[in-house]
């Protein structure tokens, strides 16, 4: 069957604000209803429940924010990527920027399956130690195995946390503000997720505002 797109235009958006608690499939709908919205000339798939062709790097956990997602839409005509981020953020929901379209290769390989890592930083809610917590980092980091549970579908699986973590640091601020960075694994079949990271550090992750800041993904073969 041949193909009913000529062009395939990368987005880079942020999601704060209201957008923070926007679930992963209302987010996929969100960015639907701009498109259709702004007039974006966006390939379908074929068939009874035709779908806009369109791929999205990796799910953000409800109430996380980020200034780094990633999204592809296929056009079934070409326009100048400018052009589309303009006419996206004129019809844009509210605490979605998307502050960069780019065009890539319309035949590369899917969003999902190029992930590498992802860097996060988690800002406490309430004061910490700021010592004990560099402590427990140099720990974690020393590690050979940090063993977890992992439960879905009501099955638990044990796995190892430490290889997931690329880095891991702390600054703190002038007030007395901590901040954790985290640079986690986020390969299509090994996911670091910060809420792990945190809790193996002995935080309740809800105490925490947790910030996408990028996403890397692997260079072209």
């Amino acid at each position: 069957m041949q193909a009913n797109y000529v062009q395939r235009l990368r987005l880079i958006f942020s999601k704060g604000g209201p957008a923070r608690y926007i679930s992963h499939l209302d987010l996929a709908r969100t960015l639907e209803r701009a498109l259709n919205r702004a007039r974006i000339p966006v390939a379908y798939t074929q068939g009874f429940n035709r779908r806009p062709r369109m791929q999205m790097a990796t799910a953000l956990p409800l109430g996380y924010t980020s200034e780094y997602e990633l999204a592809d839409i296929l056009l079934a005509e070409a326009m100048e990527p400018e052009q589309a981020q303009q006419q996206l953020m004129a019809k844009m929901a509210p605490g979605i920027v998307v502050w960069q379209v780019a065009e890539v290769p319309v035949s590369g390989p899917s969003l999902q399956s190029i992930t590498q890592s992802s860097t996060y930083v988690a800002t406490p809610l309430d004061p910490v130690d700021f010592a004990a917590l560099l402590t427990s980092i140099a720990e974690l980091l020393a590690a050979d195995k940090l063993e977890r549970v992992r439960e879905r579908r009501g099955k638990k699986k044990v796995y190892d946390l430490r290889p997931l973590i690329l880095d891991l640091s702390a600054t703190q601020d002038e007030d007395g503000q901590v901040h954790i960075y985290m640079n986690l694994c986020l390969e299509p079949s090994k996911t670091g997720r910060p809420d792990e990271v945190l809790d193996a550090l002995g935080f309740d992750p809800l105490d925490m505002r947790i910030h996408r800041t990028e996403m890397v993904l692997a260079e072209p073969a």
